[in-house]
């Protein structure tokens, strides 16, 4: 038996999302490409390659592993390159995307020999959270102005416009793109190829696949140009489980069940954005699932079992692949999770271990 705690990454589930993503790509002509802030565990990769059509990233080492790791097209995009990293970012993208015109300006010879992009920011979005929400007040997400954007046009090939987040809801998708034809139509009709960012949940039960499909076909249609997605959860949602063993059961008002694992650590955005893990689980006794970090609001969630939890149990936190692998970290200096990935076949194979050699060269 492997160890706890290990991300359980399952390519049967991980399939029936890329089944999904063939039935959009074929559908709409979109090409999608991986966002790898979100999910770069390149050990399925070899997977994924087959039903995408490449990567897209936030920074030089994100685009640098997409290259390596994933192949095919490969987008670079930062919210602002350094000079140092502005050749090697050329020289590992197809496309280069700037985040304002003020860096596309400054970085116009290092970067004319691949096709380049910049971020046109719509000034809405779908996200519910101010700390993601790219259309925030101040945003530094993008330009906006049209005329700004003008006197660069024949510069750039394409637009990025990332303005969704975790969407499940098509009618709100066309909408808001029927605003941004309206808006930057002008604009558009200019480009060869836009970026509708990522966010849409595609891959959620219920979602109107065909729908999207028909409508992204009718957007590349009408402006003459390629559409690409940039899925993250969309391509992993569902795929994986952070699996944990309880180490002590106590009472403090409530039931309460320590595993060997933390939130802070290794499952970050629940505490982020104050939501709850999730659990497969139903029964009549509930438990508070916390962390065994020292932080006092290490808490995965509170579950109902079908029965009580003992020390030893295995537990298995669903929903654990998007934004966790990434921004895993040393905190308390906890045992970092195993990359786990369960085969076709059902077997278990061990990616990867992490050790306390490994914390102490993350230190010094």
């Amino acid at each position: 038996m492997i160890q706890t705690p290990f991300y359980l990454i399952d390519r049967a589930k991980l399939s029936r999302n890329m089944a999904i993503m063939d039935q959009l790509r074929q559908g709409s002509g979109a090409k999608t490409l991986l966002a790898l802030k979100c999910f770069a565990t390149w050990p399925v990769f070899d997977q994924m390659r087959a039903h995408m059509d490449g990567t897209t990233s936030s920074s030089l080492y994100e685009l640098r592993l997409g290259r390596e790791k994933f192949g095919k097209e490969t987008h670079a995009y930062s919210v602002a390159w350094a000079d140092d990293e502005i050749a090697d970012a050329v020289s590992y993208a197809d496309k280069i995307i700037f985040n304002s015109v003020g860096q596309l300006e400054r970085f116009d010879n290092q970067s004319a020999s691949i096709a380049r992009g910049l971020r046109l920011n719509p000034r809405f979005s779908t996200s519910g959270f101010d700390l993601a929400d790219p259309a925030r007040p101040f945003s530094r997400l993008g330009e906006w102005d049209a005329g700004k954007i003008e006197r660069v046009m024949d510069r750039i090939s394409g637009f990025m416009i990332h303005y969704n987040c975790e969407n499940d809801d098509f009618d709100l998708f066309d909408r808001q793109l029927t605003r941004i034809e309206d808006e930057f139509g002008e604009l558009l009709k200019r480009l060869k190829w836009v970026s509708l960012g990522g966010g849409i949940h595609f891959t959620g039960e219920g979602y109107p696949v065909d729908k999207l499909a028909a409508r992204l076909r009718a957007f590349s249609d009408r402006f003459g140009v390629q559409v690409y997605l940039e899925p993250g959860e969309a391509a992993i949602t569902g795929a994986a489980s952070l699996e944990v063993t309880v180490l002590d059961v106590l009472n403090n008002g409530k039931d309460l069940a320590i595993v060997d694992s933390s939130v802070e650590a290794h499952m970050l955005d629940l505490l982020i954005y104050r939501i709850s893990g999730k659990m497969e689980v139903a029964g009549d006794h509930p438990y508070m699932i916390c962390g065994k970090s020292c932080l006092a609001g290490d808490v995965f969630g509170e579950f109902s079992f079908p029965k009580p939890l003992h020390v030893g149990d295995r537990l298995s936190i669903a929903d654990a692949a998007g934004y966790t692998m990434v921004k895993k970290n040393w905190f308390n200096g906890v045992k970092m999770p195993s990359i786990v990935i369960k085969e076709l076949d059902g077997s278990m194979t061990v990616a990867r271990e992490f050790g306390y050699a490994d914390f102490a060269a993350n230190l010094g």
